[in-house]
C-alpha cells in the first residue's frame, strides 16, 4: 500500500496489549479460536525466544515411545505449563513471536515489509533523507518499526525514524489527526524530546528524531545497549540495581512536570514507561507523544484495565508513573500489581509514593492527581534549573477534537474494565460451583430435598386414606371389597376387636351369596344396637395378610373402643 493511500474499508484495528491465554485441549473446540500446533512448532518458538535469555520449561524431545498414551498426557501437561509461563510474562506475551504463534489469523502480516514500503514511498517526496539500517525489534510494539537515518548533506549525524500503524483508540478525524501530527515539531519543552520531522496519512504516521547514543532511562537502569533487541535488553537483566536517591527524586520531578504540562494543555498521553523517557545528561525527556493521536494502547494497559477506579488518562499516567518509580528504585518491574508489600527503599518518602500508586488500597480507591504527587515530600524540595520556556500552541478547534477523542478513549477503557469485571465474576462463580466442597454441599441438599419430598408424599397419602376411612363409616358406605382389609368399625361389629388389637392378620372372604348382600349400613346399625361379636353367617375368617402392617396409622383408641363394643 502506498504511503498516501487510504486504508481499506472495514480494517480492524487490533489492541496488541490484550493478553492471550492458551489451553491445550484434546480435539475440543474452544470459545475463541482453535489452532493446531505440533511439538516441532513449540520447539521452533522456544528457539526463537532464546534471545530473551530465559530458561523456559519446554518438555524434552523423545524419539522412541513418543506415541504412548501416558507419555502424550505427560507432554500435554508440560506444554500447558510452558504456555502459562510465556503468557504470564509481560514482555514475552506482547512480543510478535508469541502473538503469531497463538493468533496467526490476526498476526500473519509482515509489519517490517509494510513499514519499508511506507518509508520508501515517503523518501520519493523527501530525497534529502537516507536510510542507514533498520533497527530491528528495538521496541516492544508489533506495529511500530524503527530505522537509523541520516541527512545526505550531514552524513555524520544520526537520526531515528519511527513508523507506526493506527491503533484501536484512534478517534480523531483524518484531517485533525494529520494536523496534530504535523504540529508536534513545534512543541518545545525542556522535558520533551523534540521531533525533527513528522508527517501522517489516513493509515499511519512517520516521525524523525535525533538518535541518542546513551539510550533511554530503561537502558540506564538495565545497563543495556540502545540498538539491541527489546527481548535481549530487558527480559533477563544481568545485574539488578536501582538508581540513587537523588536521581530518583530529580527524574521523578521532571517527569511529573511534563505530565502536568500536557494535562493542562488538554493533550492526552497515557504512554509513560521507562523506554519512553530519553536521557540527556541529568535531564529526562518524554518520547512518543504521537502514540495517543495514533490510538495505540499503553504498555501497562493489561495492568490498569483490571481496576475500575483507574478510568481517566490522568489516573492512567499516575499509575504508570508508579511502575516507573518502582523500576527506578529497585532496578526491575514489580512481580505483580497491586503490590502487597514493598522491599526496603532508599527513603520512606519513596515508599509513600509507591503506596499511593501501586498498593491494593490505591488500586481499589483511585489514584492521586499529578499535582498531589508534586506536593509529596519526595519531590516537593527538588529544584529544577532550566532556561527553556515551554511552548506548545494548539488551535481551539484541535483542542476540542482532542477533548472528544480523550473522552472516547476513556469510555472504551471503562467498557473494557466492565467486561473484565463481569468475566472475573463469572469465572469465580464457575470455579466455586465446580469445587469439591460445593459439589458435596449440593449432594447433601439434594438428599435432604428428596427425603422431605418423600415425607410429604407419605403424609399426603395417609391423609387421603384417613379421609376415605371416615367417609366409609357412614350409612352410605359402599360394600366391603373381598380383597380389602377390614376397617376397625366393621371388625368391632364382627367381634374382631381382640384380633385387631393383638395385631393379627384378618381378611374377609365371601363364601355364599348371603354375604354379598350384607351392607355396611346394616353392620353399622348392629354396632349401635350392641350386637354380639359372633361372626356373620356365610362368611369365614382367614389371616393371610397383616392389617396392622398395611395400615399402621390406625389409632390404638379405635381398637379399644371396638373391643368395648
Amino acid at each position: 500500500m502506498a504511503f498516501m493511500e487510504k486504508p481499506p474499508a472495514g480494517k480492524v484495528l487490533l489492541d496488541d496489549t490484550v493478553p492471550l491465554t492458551a489451553a491445550i485441549e484434546a480435539s475440543q473446540s474452544l470459545q475463541s479460536h482453535t489452532i493446531v500446533r505440533r511439538y516441532s512448532d513449540f520447539d521452533l518458538l522456544n528457539n526463537s525466544l532464546q534471545i530473551a535469555g530465559l530458561s523456559l520449561p519446554l518438555p524434552p524431545k523423545k524419539l522412541i515411545g513418543n506415541m504412548d498414551r501416558e507419555f502424550i498426557a505427560e507432554r500435554q501437561k508440560g506444554l500447558q505449563n510452558y504456555l502459562n509461563v510465556i503468557t504470564t510474562n509481560h514482555i514475552l506475551s506482547n512480543c510478535e513471536l508469541v502473538k503469531k504463534f497463538l493468533d496467526p489469523n490476526n498476526y500473519s502480516a509482515s509489519y517490517t515489509e509494510i513499514a519499508l514500503q511506507q518509508v520508501s514511498m515517503f523518501f520519493r517526496s523527501e530525497p534529502k533523507w537516507e536510510v542507514v539500517e533498520p533497527l530491528k525489534d528495538i521496541g516492544w510494539r508489533i506495529r511500530k518499526k524503527y530505522f537509523l537515518m541520516k541527512i545526505k548533506n550531514q552524513p555524520k549525524e544520526r537520526l531515528v525514524l519511527s513508523w507506526a500503524d493506527l491503533g484501536p483508540d484512534k478517534y480523531l478525524s483524518d484531517k485533525d489527526f494529520q494536523c496534530l501530527i504535523k504540529l508536534l515539531p513545534s512543541c518545545l519543552h525542556p522535558y520533551i524530546y523534540r521531533v525533527t520531522f513528522a508527517t501522517a496519512n489516513e493509515s499511519s504516521a512517520l516521525l524523525i528524531r535525533m538518535f541518542n547514543e546513551k539510550g533511554t532511562l530503561k537502558d540506564l537502569i538495565y545497563k543495556a545497549k540502545p540498538k539491541d533487541p527489546f527481548l535481549r535488553k530487558y527480559c533477563n537483566p544481568k545485574k539488578i540495581q536501582g538508581l540513587e536517591l537523588q536521581q530518583i527524586k530529580t527524574y521523578g520531578r521532571q517527569i511529573l512536570e511534563v505530565l502536568k504540562f500536557l494535562h493542562d494543555k488538554g493533550f492526552p498521553y497515557g504512554h509513560l514507561h521507562a523506554s519512553n523517557v530519553m536521557l540527556e545528561g541529568d535531564t529526562c525527556r518524554l518520547l512518543d507523544l504521537e502514540n495517543s493521536l495514533l490510538g495505540l494502547p499503553s504498555f501497562y494497559r493489561s495492568y490498569f484495565s483490571q481496576f475500575r477506579k483507574i478510568n481517566t488518562l490522568e489516573s492512567v499516567d499516575v499509575h504508570c508513573f508508579g511502575h516507573l518509580l518502582y523500576e527506578m528504585t529497585y532496578g526491575r518491574p514489580p512481580d505483580s500489581v497491586p503490590v502487597d508489600s514493598f522491599p526496603p527503599a532508599p527513603s520512606m518518602a519513596v515508599v509513600a509514593v509507591l503506596e499511593s500508586t501501586l498498593s491494593c488500597e490505591a488500586c481499589k480507591n483511585g489514584m492521586p492527581t499529578v499535582s498531589r504527587l508534586l506536593q509529596m515530600p519526595l519531590f516537593s524540595d527538588v529544584l529544577l534549573t532550566t532556561s527553556e520556556k515551554p511552548q506548545f500552541k494548539i488551535p481551539t478547534k484541535l483542542k476540542e477534537a482532542l477533548r472528544i477523542a480523550k473522552e472516547c478513549i476513556e469510555k472504551r477503557l471503562i467498557e473494557e474494565q466492565k467486561q473484565i469485571h463481569q468475566h472475573r465474576r463469572l469465572t469465580r462463580a464457575q470455579s466455586h460451583h465446580g469445587s469439591e466442597e460445593e459439589r458435596k454441599k449440593r449432594k447433601i441438599l439434594a438428599r435432604k430435598k428428596s427425603k422431605r419430598s418423600a415425607l410429604e408424599n407419605s403424609e399426603e397419602h395417609s391423609a387421603k386414606y384417613s379421609n376415605s376411612n371416615n367417609s366409609g363409616s357412614g350409612a352410605s358406605s359402599p360394600l366391603t371389597s373381598p380383597s380389602s382389609p377390614t376397617p376397625p368399625s366393621i371388625a368391632a361389629a364382627l367381634g374382631l376387636g381382640k384380633d385387631v388389637k393383638e395385631g393379627k392378620d384378618v381378611r374377609v372372604t365371601p363364601t355364599s351369596s348371603t354375604c354379598a348382600s350384607a351392607t355396611s349400613s346394616s353392620l353399622a346399625s348392629c354396632e349401635h344396637r350392641g350386637a354380639h361379636t359372633a361372626s356373620a353367617p356365610g362368611c369365614e375368617w382367614r389371616e393371610p395378610r397383616g392389617l396392622t402392617q398395611l395400615h399402621p396409622e390406625f389409632p390404638k383408641r379405635n381398637f379399644e373402643e371396638s373391643r368395648n363394643l
